[in-house]
């Protein structure tokens, strides 16, 4: 079974996840470690849980996101693995962190592209890759269907949506992403999302503003 662990990491308050099973192989998804001491709180979580990282994956390429990269790359010298179509917001990351009075490297070559349907394995555990863009170009989702839960990024949140402001974002696309991809699921599915709580997918069916606005919209057509 994976065991799902979140750091909340940067000035963006971004989610790192680890998940984790019996084997002892772990993966790290969206690492944003940016400042040294989050660094080291990331590996010394790893290190007591003897865990063995054995990928690292993005969701998608925003800054927020990737300021940990290279350094999870260098640290535990695994592949890399995103979606091809992320590729200008991640060879852009110095630029982009400039924006924001930060610095950052520029980032490791990816090892894979990921695109919808691929398996992802590790230990004795399988995630699904899903292709949610929206909130950016090509962003992904990771299933874990075995345990009921998703990794979102920042497709959905609880009692929210990503934004589509940003470079690639897209309204009309995310929201198709969300309905066609995401609220396909079971409802006690939990998304767990790149910002903020947890939250499942029969709460948001139920009560989330944006979910239920574009719905009446439909509707209405």
């Amino acid at each position: 079974m994976i065991a799902a662990y979140h750091f909340v990491f940067n000035d963006f308050l971004e989610n790192t996840y680890i998940l984790s099973d019996e084997s002892g192989e772990c993966i790290i998804i969206d690492p944003g470690c940016y400042y040294e001491n989050e660094r080291e709180d990331l590996k010394k979580f790893i290190v007591g849980k003897n865990l063995h990282p054995v990928l690292l994956l993005l969701t998608h390429a925003h800054i927020d996101h990737i300021l940990g990269v290279k350094w999870v790359k260098e640290t535990f010298n695994i592949p890399l693995m995103m979606n091809k179509d992320e590729l200008f917001l991640f060879n852009n990351a110095g630029t982009i962190a400039k924006m924001y009075g930060l610095h950052a490297d520029p980032p490791p070559a990816p090892d894979k592209f990921l695109q919808e349907g691929d398996q992802i394995k590790f230990g004795n555990s399988f995630l699904q890759a899903i292709f949610t863009p929206g909130h950016s170009p090509a962003s992904m989702s990771f299933l874990a269907e075995k345990e009921n839960f998703i990794i979102s990024g920042d497709v959905l949140f609880q009692s929210s949506i990503g934004r589509t402001d940003l470079p690639g974002g897209d309204y009309e696309t995310l929201m198709q992403s969300i309905f066609n991809k995401l609220l396909v699921l079971p409802e006690e599915t939990v998304v767990y999302s790149g910002h903020g709580p947890a939250t499942n997918i029969g709460e948001e069916k139920r009560t989330n503003p944006f979910i239920l606005e574009f719905a009446e919209t439909v509707r209405k057509l």
